[in-house]
Order: structure tokens, then C-alpha cells, then sequence
């Protein structure tokens, strides 16, 4: 108890002093190694805590409580992702009844990516255990979408995440560095065709700059040691694969463009060249090389346009993709849920930052609908802002309501009062139009509505800053968190093993009439026990049973055992746990979840017979 104490008052230390004091008394109890585990696995000693929790699964086979912890230590050895969702597995079906083992299991779905398994299994959690706080603070990043910093990396690959991380760095540097080399190339070569009519020069200089595109990637190859797990880190990572992809598609543009490239300008420029060699006879032909040469100047501008603006284009795609991607009031529901800690308030600021996000872009988009629907239609749509921020005050579920976030973060109050402003701004500037109001009103509240974007751009600046600054949580979806551990609560690991009586393992060792109860493949059988071959203090039956017992344990652990003490009649026994084959040494090892003991009635307790 010693141990737990201190692990519950962040003291790894003397909980690691404690929990090997503990180890020591008692070699064969697993809790101590268990508590030795986790106390390791706080101090980053990653690879003795897996040893520990190994020693304490040796011991207790059927103990879900020694199965979570063992993978809990597994998930942060790198390419031992299977191994510890296997212990996940046993620890569910071992205590399925218990909140923890469904968390591991929504963790390790959650690091790999998979939200849809990882909200299922939160969900089960949370019907075992309302408040607890992993299970509700990790489900709303499943709802969100989220992704690790390192998602290019599947935990389940037998590689160090470090070389995977260096692989990854070469590839995003080598295209950045592609598609800025062409975008300045090819600006440089329509300056000196355009400007200066220097065509051969312009072309000969483009096509020296497209020699260096394969000389960088020979430099960046050097630091990539796992091609075999390139593919893969391409298919997890999606916006590397666009890096990748766009650089690709970058460089058969530019070749594209220096071997199209117009003697003139985008327009007008093929009739020059084929002047003499077409048959100006036809009747059709002048209109023909117009029609052809307005094309080729079109599809020049296209790869133009395709080398020079991508790397702005990639990332304000990026931008607006991460701001609609999940569902945040939904997440926002769950972080307030979730008892008060720091890391479900972190992941609530940013939240709300994300949905300030989506406001911006509905804002934006409604600013922009007058250039295309008209300013009488736009009106209509005016008082879509104002609504969406209804509904989101009225969906989001905010610890200490709207004012307590807002509290929290300045900078976001003051973004949402710019928002509200713009708002305000869009309804004058609709209710203007519909009324017939002079052009200066109406100019005047579409430059408010302007004013109030750029002020919101200027606070998710400044937030950024401050949080570069401060090295906080910054506005962007990259500073979500998991939950491991967070609260008070203690983990379900530390929770101490059941443990047998003397009175219930003298039963147990004595009794000739003890009798095994499990489920069989026709339903629940009872057989009686061969022999009892030890029932010892920490908690472990050790039974000679029949081969369809052992099939029965292995589809279904959960069997009771039920003995009564022969030297006192009246005295029996009952333990139900879980049942794991042994053939090492050939017997049914039950470790014991819940223990009942009881009497039988004596003469004087019997019931009157009926009629009297």
C-alpha cells in the first residue's frame, strides 16, 4: 500500500523503493511487480518496466489487472504495438467488466489511427465508469480525427520510430525544396522570354535547373534507411504523400512548360511561328490557329500557374482541410464530461479554436457570395453566421460555460467578439441591400465584415506566437493530447489481487468434493476436480481437471470453483476467476476475481415441514 500511496502523489521514486521492499517480502505476489512496473514506466525505464510486468504476468496468468499492465508497458517499446493489443484483448475478455482494459484498447486503436475502434471501445468504457476521465478525454480525439505527431509511423512496425522520422524529414525536405527550386525557375525563365525575348537562354537555364531535381534527391536519399516502409508511411501520412505527389507532379510540369514555351506571351504566340508553314489558302485556317494557339497559351498558363502557386496551395488546403475535419462540438460534449485536469482543458482551448476556425470560413464564404449570387440573395444568407454561433453556444458543452473558456484564453475572446462583430456586420449589410439603402451603407458594413476577418487572422497569430513564445498549447490541431494517466484516479493496475484465507485454502486442500464450474460448448457444465495441487495466499488455484475443461477455458476464462471443508461441514467455499491452461506443468491455474464463503444451516435452521 505503501507503493500505491506514493504513485498516487507522483513519487515514482520511493514507489519503486516501496514496491521492491514489497517484491522482496514476497516473491511469488505479482502486485509487487506490478506496482514495480509501473513505477519504472514513470521514470522512462521503458524496457525494465516491460520485465517487470512480465515477472508479474508469470505469476498470475489470469490476472487482467497484471495483462493491463504488461500492455501498457508493451505500447511504448517501439514494434510492440501486436503484442501489447494481444494482452489488451485478454485483459478485456478477462475483466470486461472493468473500465481500464477497454481504455488500453481504445489507446492503442487510437495511436494507429483507427477512430472508429477506438470510440467504440471509449463508449465501453464509459458504461462501465461515467466520469473516468481517459475514456472521455480520448474520445473526443477519436471524434476529432486526431493524429499523433509521428503518423507517418504504424506502431505495429518492428522499426525504430526514429528512423522512420528521419526518413520522413528527407522526403518532406527533398520535395519543399523541388517545388520551390521550380517555382523560382520557371518565374525566372517567363521573365527573361517575356520581358527580354531571351527564348533560348530562358529555355537552356530551365532545363539546367530540372538537372538538379534528381541530384537532391540523391543527396536526401542518404538518409533514408527503411525503403521497405516508405509505402507505408505514404499511405498513413497524408499530407507527406501530397508533398511527395505534388512535388512530383511539379517537375512533369515544369518540363511540360520549357518544352511548350510561347515565343511572345500566353496569347498570340503560335500564329507567329506557323505563319509560313500553313497554307494561308485554306479559307478556315487564320480561325484555326487562333482557336489552337489560344489553347496552347491557356494550358502554358495552367502549368504556369500548377509549378508557381503549389507551395501556397498545399498548405492553405491543408489549413482548411484540418479545420473541418472531425466533429469538435461533439468532442467539446466529452472534454466537459470529463473531471477537471489539465489536459482535458488543454484539448478544450484548442477546440475551441478549431471551431473558430470553421466561423471564419463560414464568414469568409458568406463575404464572398455577393460576387456571385448578387447582393439580394447574399442577404438572405446573412444570417447564416449569427445562427451557427447560436447553435454552437447552445452544443458545446464547455466546462464552467462560454464565459470560464473564454476566461481562459483572451486572445480567443477576443477572436469570437471580432466574429460576433462580423456577424452583425453581415445582417446590416443584407438588411441594406433588401431596404434599398444608399451604396455607402452597404460599402460600409462589407468593409466592417473585411475588418473583422483580417482581425481574426490577426488573433490566431498572436495566439500562435504566444504559444511559440511560452511553449503552450497553439491553436492548431498539432498541440491535442492524448490522456495516459491523467487525474487523480490511479490506474486499474495498481488495483491489489484477491486473495485466499486460510479457512478457504484449507477447503480447498482438503476437500475431496471440489467441484469446477465453466461453459461449455453446449452451455454451463460442472465436473468434479481431480485433484487440487495448491491454493496459495496470493490467490491461485492450481487444478488436475478433465481435456474438455481445459477447450472450455481457453473459449471462455470465466469458471468458478466450489468446495466445502471437510474437517467443518458446514463451511464451503466458492471462487470465481479466470482459467488459464498451464501445460508447463499440466494444470488449470484460477486466479480468483471474487471469493464467497457461507455455512450450511444447521438442525435447528431448518425450515418446518409444510403443514405444520
Amino acid at each position: 500500500m505503501t507503493a500505491v500511496a506514493r504513485l498516487s502523489r507522483d513519487q515514482p521514486e520511493g514507489a519503486l523503493e516501496a514496491a521492491g521492499e514489497a517484491v522482496l517480502r514476497d516473491p511469488d505476489g505479482e502486485w509487487g511487480h506490478r506496482l514495480t512496473s509501473l513505477a519504472l514506466e514513470r521514470l522512462g525505464r521503458d524496457s525494465e518496466a516491460v520485465v517487470a510486468a512480465r515477472e508479474a504476468v508469470r505469476l498470475a496468468p489470469g490476472s487482467w489487472a497484471a495483462r493491463l499492465r504488461l500492455g501498457a508497458a508493451l505500447r511504448r517499446v517501439p514494434g510492440r504495438w501486436r503484442e501489447a493489443w494481444a494482452q489488451a484483448e485478454r485483459a478485456v475478455r478477462f475483466a470486461a467488466e472493468q473500465p481500464d482494459p477497454h481504455v488500453l484498447a481504445g489507446d492503442l486503436a487510437l495511436l494507429r489511427g483507427d477512430h472508429a475502434q477506438a470510440a467504440t471501445a471509449y463508449r465501453a468504457a464509459i458504461r462501465r465508469e461515467e466520469r473516468h476521465p481517459g475514456a472521455r478525454v480520448n474520445l473526443g480525439l477519436a471524434l476529432l480525427r486526431w493524429e499523433r505527431p509521428r503518423d507517418h509511423h504504424d506502431p505495429a512496425w518492428p522499426v525504430d520510430p526514429r528512423d522512420t522520422a528521419r526518413a520522413r524529414r528527407a522526403l518532406a525536405g527533398w520535395a519543399w525544396q523541388v517545388r520551390l527550386l521550380l517555382a523560382a525557375a520557371l518565374a525566372a525563365v517567363a521573365v527573361l522570354a517575356f520581358r527580354y525575348g531571351m527564348h533560348g537562354p530562358a529555355r537552356a537555364g530551365g532545363a539546367a535547373v530540372l538537372l538538379a531535381v534528381p541530384l537532391l534527391a540523391a543527396w536526401h536519399a542518404r538518409a533514408v534507411t527503411v525503403w521497405r516502409y516508405v509505402p507505408g508511411m505514404l499511405a498513413r501520412d497524408l499530407w507527406l504523400c501530397v508533398a511527395v505527389s505534388v512535388a512530383l507532379l511539379a517537375t512533369a510540369a515544369y518540363a511540360a512548360a520549357l518544352a511548350t514555351l510561347p515565343d511572345r506571351s500566353f496569347g498570340g504566340a503560335l500564329t507567329s511561328v506557323i505563319d509560313g508553314a500553313v497554307p494561308l489558302a485554306v479559307p478556315a485556317a487564320p480561325a484555326a490557329l487562333s482557336r489552337l494557339d489560344d489553347l496552347i497559351g491557356g494550358s502554358w498558363a495552367g502549368l504556369f500557374g500548377l509549378v508557381l502557386f503549389n507551395p501556397v496551395a498545399v498548405p492553405a488546403l491543408r489549413v482548411v482541410t484540418e479545420a473541418w475535419q472531425g466533429r469538435p462540438l461533439r468532442a467539446l460534449a466529452q472534454f466537459a464530461a470529463a473531471p477537471p485536469e489539465p489536459v482535458g482543458r488543454r484539448d478544450t482551448g484548442v477546440t475551441l479554436w478549431i471551431v473558430t476556425a470553421r466561423l471564419w470560413f463560414l464568414a469568409a464564404a458568406l463575404a464572398l457570395l455577393p460576387l456571385v449570387a448578387g447582393e439580394r440573395r447574399a442577404a438572405l444568407a446573412g444570417v447564416a453566421l449569427p445562427a451557427a454561433m447560436l447553435y454552437v453556444r447552445a452544443r458545446a458543452g464547455l466546462p464552467g460555460g462560454p464565459a470560464g473558456a473564454l476566461r481562459a484564453d483572451r486572445v480567443l475572446a477576443a477572436a469570437l467578439a471580432a466574429l460576433a462583430g462580423c456577424a452583425a456586420a453581415l445582417v446590416a449589410a443584407g438588411a441594406a441591400a433588401v431596404a434599398g439603402a444608399p451604396p455607402a451603407v452597404a460599402a460600409a458594413a462589407w468593409w466592417t465584415v473585411a475588418a473583422a476577418l483580417a482581425a481574426v487572422v490577426a488573433a490566431f497569430a498572436a495566439r500562435g506566437a504566444l504559444a511559440w513564445w511560452h511553449g503552450s498549447a497553439g491553436p492548431w490541431r498539432g498541440s491535442l493530447v492524448m490522456c495516459e494517466g491523467c487525474g487523480p484516479r490511479l490506474p486499474g493496475e495498481v488495483s491489489p489481487p484477491v486473495g485466499l484465507s486460510a479457512e478457504v485454502r484449507r477447503a480447498f486442500t482438503r476437500s475431496r468434493g471440489v467441484v469446477l464450474s465453466y461453459n461449455g460448448a453446449d452451455g454451463p457444465r460442472s465436473l468434479p476436480v481431480g485433484a487440487v495441487l495448491s491454493a496459495g495466499a496470493p490467490g491461485e488455484l492450481r487444478l488436475i481437471v478433465a481435456e474438455d475443461a481445459w477447450a472450455a477455458a481457453e473459449r471462455d476464462p470465466r469458471v468458478a470453483v466450489f468446495a466445502a471443508d471437510p474437517a467443518e461441514r458446514r463451511f464451503w467455499a466458492v471462487v470465481r476467476g479466470i482459467a488459464v491452461p498451464d501445460p508447463a506443468e499440466s494444470v488449470l491455474r484460477v486466479t480468483p476475481k471474487h471469493v464467497f464463503v457461507g455455512e450450511y444451516p444447521g438442525r435447528h435452521e431448518a425450515r418446518p415441514a409444510a403443514g405444520r
